[in-house]
């Protein structure tokens, strides 16, 4: 190799080319276009007088030296976001910004109304929630708090346990409301049930049902808890829905006692580094103080 000062733009470029595998996907992590990530990378090669990528059909796959590069700025970038995390580990100011990751139905069904509070008593803070059902990395700090049903919490985050969440079936109420008690789940397996989508990856709700309930009575598939909900309010069906939305919607009616097979654990997670942050301790104290499940 010639000399060369690599600079950690260029290990940036090579990291992302060598995560996603492709230009387009590299020039949508960095926030730039696709002709300047083909452009550093050709000057890369060129003044370090060696090839990193492969150019293929497939995409670009890196080649030996690529790897090391891209192994060597993976080492670099954790660096520098835990040395990110502990200055902002050093901001004593309930003010700045908190990003804060969770589900629709978790947001919708118990954390409108307590960060809507939080905003009214911290108007310093700048609140930003990610909705999604795909876990988001709060070591490389794309969020900074996650609220998530889990039973097996990352060991590289910190937390607690603030509750359990408890799932029951559901049925529209005017159609249901003339039951008196509960009902046993082999009297209501052949009724029409609306179920999750495999999109959703709900292993253990799969499992349940593919034990429990006939495959003719599921033909009615939603990948959002939420739109079950609607379509179970809707006359629609039968459907498992987390207590703290079912028991809360009195066009709902609940039919069976919690399934203990679907308890699942809510978890308050940050990053070690993160929770010294004041705002941010102050947001996690105010919700494990607050989030009151049933």
């Amino acid at each position: 190799m010639n000399k060369q000062k690599i600079r950690w733009d260029d290990l940036q470029i090579v990291l992302a080319i060598a995560r996603t595998g492709s230009l387009s996907g590299a020039s949508r992590t960095l926030g730039v276009s696709h002709a300047t990530v083909f452009r550093r990378l050709n000057d890369m090669e060129r003044d370090l007088g060696v090839t990193l990528f492969h150019r293929g059909r497939n995409g670009y796959e890196a080649t030996p030296l690529g790897e090391d590069l891209a192994g060597s700025a993976e080492k670099v970038e954790g660096e520098i976001l835990g040395a990110e995390r502990r200055v902002a580990g050093n901001d004593l100011q309930l003010a700045g910004t908190i990003r804060l990751t969770t589900t629709d139905t978790l947001f919708s069904g118990l954390l409108a109304d307590i960060l809507a509070s939080f905003r009214q008593r911290h108007p310093a803070i700048q609140l930003e929630v990610v909705i999604s059902n795909q876990q988001q990395s709060l070591s490389k700090r794309e969020a900074d708090i996650a609220v998530r049903p889990t039973n097996s919490p990352p060991e590289t985050l910190v937390g607690r346990c603030i509750g359990t969440i408890k799932q029951a079936v559901y049925g529209e109420q005017t159609q249901w409301g003339h039951i008196k008690g509960e009902v046993a789940i082999s009297d209501i397996i052949n009724d029409q049930w609306i179920t999750p989508d495999a999109q959703m990856g709900d292993t253990p709700m799969e499992n349940w049902l593919a034990r429990n309930v006939p495959e003719s009575s599921c033909r009615y598939r939603i990948d959002s808890v939420l739109a079950m909900q609607t379509a179970v309010s809707r006359g629609n069906g039968l459907a498992i829905l987390p207590c703290y939305i079912g028991d809360n919607d009195e066009r709902l009616r609940r039919l069976t006692p919690p399934i203990v097979e679907l308890e699942t654990g809510l978890w308050l997670l940050t990053h070690m580094d993160s929770k010294r942050v004041s705002r941010i301790k102050q947001l996690m104290k105010e919700l494990s103080e607050t989030i009151q499940l049933k």
